[in-house]
């Protein structure tokens, strides 16, 4: 699959990744937000948080930072395909 192709997929699933008619789980929330981030932005480029008590934060950076070394095709078609799953 060409990699324009596999993008305008990626694109595609996050624009439906907003329409979701059921809100999915926190958990699946984050794994959303840890494809996404790690097929756009790469590896985690930040700190954890420095407040401790932000758990959502220091839940994002988790989940982010366990994508690491992942690359952008093998996580844009994760996403995709976690989309596709959340819309049935």
């Amino acid at each position: 699959m060409p990699a324009t192709t596999l993008e305008q997929e990626f694109l595609e699933a996050a624009e439906e990744s907003k329409k979701l008619t059921i809100r999915p789980s926190n958990d699946s929330l984050l794994q959303l937000y840890s494809l996404y981030k790690q097929a756009t932005i790469g590896d985690v480029n930040t700190g954890p948080p420095d407040n401790q008590f932000d758990f959502v934060a220091k839940a994002k950076y988790d989940a982010w930072s366990s994508m690491k070394g992942q690359s952008k095709e093998s996580v844009m078609l994760q996403y995709i395909s976690l989309v596709n799953k959340l819309k049935t």
